[in-house]
């Protein structure tokens, strides 16, 4: 059984390769090579851009791939959402299409676009959404380079924003959301169907996601005096509760726990004062809820 798996080529790549890497994954890629090595026997890889892969997933050209939301929704392709997973070339939130517009220009609302042009990469969402909302304007594809066609070369633009800094640095305001999008895991409806590539794409969702849950958390380790026990898990959070054993010497017990990386940072102090000792913080890679 091989499943034949669509990676996105171009600005997720190297967030998606260092994901496999979290969950147990290794994969190379040779230069100018579409098609990367992973070490599994079971998955063949191929790089395309995002753009392409949900329509090559729907026709039954790759069993799975991992895609945008928004490229499976612009492609109208019919696919299984096997898993979300929030994660970019930059955050790891959920990022946003948005309407923009010249930031001091006479366009305040989105009323005001009516009979104007809009330049953009996601044509038939932005179509569907300027529909919902009532408004008629002509929305043209944009091969790249979309910030600097307003406002000689069109009147907005549809953009993706992570941060919303490049909108401020081409002197642009965003008006509305047209739409928040994630990457996704996505399956072809008849391999889907198929009971070994099913469960070869549960078992890289529960990794992939155990990755990404991992990843701005941390363990810690402690070796606590009994009669300091209370105090110390007083200022512990934890996933459920913190795991506490004992230790050869009677009075000490050895705590360990699992909490976001930031309030480690803030909490070892106070632990040490609590009467923590041997204080050990590591990575995680992944977590299985």
């Amino acid at each position: 059984m091989k499943l034949r798996l669509g990676l996105p080529k171009g600005s997720l790549q190297e967030a998606t390769f260092r994901l496999f890497s979290r969950a147990g994954y290794r994969i190379s890629v040779e230069p100018r090579s579409y098609y990367p090595s992973i070490d599994d026997p079971e998955i063949e890889g191929v790089l395309m851009r995002a753009q392409e892969i949900p329509r090559y997933v729907a026709d039954g050209a790759l069993d799975a791939g991992i895609s945008g939301k928004d490229w499976v929704l612009e492609s109208q392709a019919r696919v299984i959402t096997v898993c979300d997973m929030i994660y970019s070339k930059g955050t790891a939130s959920p990022a946003r299409w948005v309407v923009a517009v010249e930031a001091s220009g006479p366009i305040r609302k989105l009323a005001d676009l009516e009979g104007k042009r809009i330049a953009t990469e996601l044509v038939q969402v932005t179509k569907n959404f300027l529909a919902k909302a009532g408004v008629k304007a002509e929305v043209e594809y944009s091969w790249g380079a979309t910030e600097v066609k307003v406002p000689k070369f069109a009147d907005a633009i549809v953009e993706l924003s992570e941060t919303g800094a490049s909108l401020q640095a081409n002197n642009l305001r965003p008006l509305e959301t047209v739409l928040e999008t994630n990457t996704q895991l996505i399956a072809n409806p008849a391999s889907w169907k198929k009971e070994a590539k099913k469960k070869k794409l549960e078992q890289l969702a529960l990794l992939l996601q155990g990755a990404l849950l991992a990843e701005e958390k941390v363990g810690l380790k402690m070796n606590v005096a009994k009669e300091n026990l209370k105090a110390v898990l007083a200022l512990l959070p934890a996933l459920r509760q913190p795991t506490v054993s004992s230790l050869a010497e009677g009075k000490w017990v050895a705590v360990e726990t699992v909490l976001d990386e930031k309030v480690a940072r803030d909490l070892i102090f106070r632990l040490r004062e609590a009467g923590a000792e041997g204080i050990i913080e590591y990575p995680l890679n992944k977590i299985i809820p």
